[in-house]
């Protein structure tokens, strides 16, 4: 049966250097929960490590967790890749290591903790999960689309790290699947907005690095159930799947 779930499709766990400590896979799903989220997608930066975690923290509540990753193109975009299954997720985060240079120096940039569903330390991330990859915006969409996996553009709207702001505009050319709208525009003010990307699902999502943040974004997307494959019927408006701005 096809009803509403409540989607926070972009946020962070404690392995992004920018996200807080207090980011651990179960506090995360504790949050998350209480929020009354349906499925929610983790997308550290340019890692994944932390993902599974999450999703054994998840066994036992009704939560869905997505397999994800925002990964930072070489022109410096943020990009969210989601997946159904850990596997694609391990074969990107392979080609997104082999492309992404540097060393992470903690008291500039902040931990890299990989912590378990148990809230156990298991390492650090050594990789400068800060920076920017040397893949182009157009050849990441194209391995993410041949692992089966959405590419969504990250927060359009924000004066950094986004596709206008890096590129100047959306190029019809790029197969986005979507485009993230932040909370602080909202879908009708991107509507508004952004007249020329009328063509677009826009989805706004709470891209939290703090657990206060974990619910102050998400949108109602129709589903049969929470996957990658109908969030694909949800955005081309398949079988009566669609989100609540489309």
């Amino acid at each position: 049966m096809i009803r509403a779930f409540r989607c926070d499709l972009h946020m962070h766990t404690c392995l992004s250097p920018c996200a807080g400590l207090d980011m651990y896979p179960s506090a995360l799903v504790g949050r998350a929960v209480a929020e009354k989220l349906d499925v929610i997608a983790i997308c550290d930066h340019n890692a994944s490590e932390n993902v599974p975690h999450v999703i054994r923290a998840a066994r036992g509540y009704e939560l869905a967790v997505l397999p994800g990753m925002e990964i930072t193109s070489r022109e410096e975009v943020h990009l969210l890749a989601l997946f159904d299954r850990m596997d694609c997720l391990q074969r990107l985060q392979d080609i997104v290591y082999s492309h992404l240079p540097g060393i992470n120096d903690e008291s500039r940039f902040g931990c890299q903790a990989i912590v378990n569903e148990l809230d156990e330390v298991e390492g650090f991330n050594e990789r400068l999960l800060i920076g920017a990859t040397e893949l182009g915006l157009a050849d990441l969409i194209r391995h993410v689309h041949a692992f089966g996996g959405l590419a969504v553009a990250s927060h359009i709207d924000r004066e950094s790290f986004s596709v206008i702001s890096q590129l100047g505009f959306v190029d019809p050319e790029i197969p986005f699947d979507a485009l993230e709208i932040s909370g602080r525009t909202g879908l009708a003010g991107a509507r508004r907005k952004y007249p020329e990307l009328a063509r677009y699902v826009f989805l706004t999502s709470s891209d939290a690095h703090r657990i206060e943040d974990i619910g102050r974004g998400y949108t109602e997307i129709l589903l049969e159930e929470p996957s990658v494959q109908e969030l694909k019927m949800a955005f081309s408006g398949q079988g009566g799947r669609r989100t609540a701005d489309f």
